[in-house]
């Protein structure tokens, strides 16, 4: 984390790397405070309830295409690709809230894929929510190798360098 990213102390001066946010969960996730607990049972019902709707308006758009009467092969392929859209996007986000992309423009190109797929999507997010908030076990490591190394960075800066004694050459 970078000097921009401290908390500020009392005189204005960083005393240490700040948590990153969550969505919907703020900072708390670091404590689980202030309904942590509550917010992520609400959270994890709603990405649910969201992804029954989406289960409808699918049936409803497959209905649709039979009585639109294209074909065997269509209504075949539209199932198809929503269910590898849907565990591809799963997969995707799954493996979001658990380490950070390596290739920040290949996650960019599956955007489209994950939006078709946005049941996974939901399903991975519901999931996640049961065990703890999404991405928090990532924010988590992040941060506390951050704060070692500011300690670290800290402990080692004492005393003025211009009085330490320096060696004798030979």
């Amino acid at each position: 984390m970078s000097d921009a990213e401290q908390t500020p102390s009392k005189t204005g001066a960083p005393t240490g790397p700040r948590p990153e946010e969550i969505r919907f969960f703020g900072t708390t996730w670091l404590d689980h405070s202030g309904g942590y607990a509550l917010r992520r049972l609400g959270l994890a019902v709603g990405a649910l309830a969201a992804a029954v709707a989406a289960c409808f308006v699918l049936r409803f758009a497959y209905e649709g295409l039979q009585v639109a009467d294209v074909g065997g092969l269509v209504n075949t392929l539209v199932v198809v690709m929503f269910a590898v859209c849907s565990a591809i996007a799963f997969a995707k986000t799954w493996e979001g809230f658990v380490r950070r992309p390596a290739d920040p423009g290949r996650e960019e190109s599956l955007r489209s894929l994950k939006a078709i797929g946005f049941i996974g999507a939901l399903l991975a997010y519901a999931a996640r929510c049961f065990v703890e908030a999404p991405g928090e076990k990532l924010r988590r490591a992040e941060y506390e190798t951050a704060l070692a190394q500011y300690e670290k960075r800290r402990s080692t800066r004492t005393g003025n360098p211009a009085g330490r004694k320096k060696p004798k050459r030979k």
